[in-house]
């Protein structure tokens, strides 16, 4: 064979091999394909406009179902945007992988999703429990609280596009069985000892007083909501007793920013306060961007405003309306830091306590701190320019509205 024929030789195979290579990436992209026509058949796509709340359900939704669907799917209808502010309600859906085990295969996918709707009812407060007539002054607060906030979510409301899963708009949600109830966990709100409470409420421990601080956060004894299927979610979400605690948004970030980066934190300093300083703090000293100690609260509010934060959010600081999404899950009882000790005793009457049950009063963490305070957080305002505290402002503007607190002078 002369060298002419081998090089023909060499390149027929060469040939040969790019056509072969060829047909094999089109075979991976048609079975991809394949694949991808599978999994939207199994999609239930629902156009929905989210009803305002007391609305009758039928009213709620309407729904489009494409043909040969097979695994139930919610897409929840939602946009990004409210009056060039913050959206309302935030990202919302409704999603399960899984279908009721115990759902004949000749019944329609369907047929459970009849009477399932977002938001759930809301209902009229039992008040079987409460003895007494010393409460009449906070039931009638917290009938104006829901009703206020009945009227802004029906006012706001509007038809929404957006899918994502359930789970996202219950995983700060804390579930007490005993008692069938649903805490909405909002940090710097009085989340510790609530969690200490549902401990206690479940079985868990004989007293409050008694459980650290460290099993309250890290012990994972209490269970959250997205951990049910499908089923147990729809089901506490319209039968428990839901409830929420809030704080004067400035007021819950001073406090957030004085626990996490005025104290040693060995999770907050080295991920938050490192990116904080090297980004924000110009001509930092080596040991400051070694360790992240000593953020500023003026560093701070530049990445909490910031559109490109070098590290991501944080629940300590997240606004309520993305926690807890107030307009799209309708809370039995809000309960406000300020009267924090009455609310929540008041709230433990209504769900049946046992009567030695009180809300805890001692402080979680940094007990010899004072307390973060209006005037508090009027020092910690100084730091920033005008510009920044309207900005900060504006951030918080849905919890500002949402909850009734009074926006503060900047």
């Amino acid at each position: 064979m002369n060298l002419r024929q081998v090089f023909v030789s060499v390149l027929l195979f060469g040939v040969a091999g790019l056509l072969l290579f060829m047909y094999l990436q089109a075979w991976i992209e048609e079975q991809h394909t394949e694949s991808g026509k599978k999994l939207q058949q199994e999609t239930i796509n629902q156009d929905f406009t989210l009803q305002p709340l007391g609305m009758p359900r039928k009213a709620a939704w309407r729904r489009i179902v494409p043909v040969g669907l097979s695994n139930p799917e919610m897409a929840v209808s939602s946009s990004r945007h409210w009056q060039g502010r913050a959206d309302p309600f935030g990202v919302v859906a409704a999603s399960s992988r899984s279908w009721l085990p115990e759902q004949k295969m000749s019944e329609s996918p369907l047929s459970w999703f009849r009477g399932v709707y977002l938001p759930p009812a809301l209902h009229p407060l039992n008040k079987t429990f409460v003895k007494g007539g010393e409460w009449q002054d906070i039931d009638s607060t917290q009938e104006k609280r829901r009703a206020f906030l009945q009227g802004f979510c029906r006012k706001h409301n509007s038809r929404r596009k957006l899918q994502t899963h359930l789970v996202h708009l219950v995983s700060r949600i804390y579930v007490e069985d005993r008692h069938k109830v649903l805490y909405c966990e909002v940090p710097k709100a009085g989340c510790s000892n609530w969690k200490r409470v549902l401990m206690v409420l479940s079985g868990l421990a004989v007293s409050a007083n008694n459980i650290s601080h460290d099993d309250v956060h890290y012990g994972k004894h209490l269970r959250k909501l997205d951990s049910y299927d499908l089923k147990g979610i729809y089901t506490r979400l319209n039968m428990y007793t839901k409830f929420i605690f809030v704080r004067d948004p400035m007021e819950r970030l001073v406090s957030a920013f004085r626990d996490k980066f005025e104290h040693p934190n060995s999770y907050y300093h080295p991920v938050f306060g490192k990116a904080i300083i090297k980004k924000y703090r110009h001509n930092a000293d080596e040991e400051a961007l070694k360790t992240g100690s000593g953020v500023k609260f003026k560093e701070f509010i530049q990445y909490l405003l910031d559109s490109h934060r070098p590290v991501g959010m944080d629940i300590h600081w997240e606004q309520v309306s993305k926690l807890c999404y107030p307009c799209l899950i309708n809370y039995d009882f809000i309960g406000k830091f300020e009267t924090l000790e009455e609310d929540a005793n008041y709230f433990l009457q209504l769900v049946g306590a046992p009567a030695n049950l009180k809300f805890p009063k001692f402080k979680d963490r940094h007990s010899s701190d004072e307390r973060t305070s209006t005037e508090v957080v009027r020092q910690y305002l100084k730091e920033l320019s005008k510009e920044e505290r309207q900005l900060t402002y504006d951030f918080y503007y849905l919890d500002y509205l949402m909850f009734n607190y009074t926006s503060p002078l900047v």
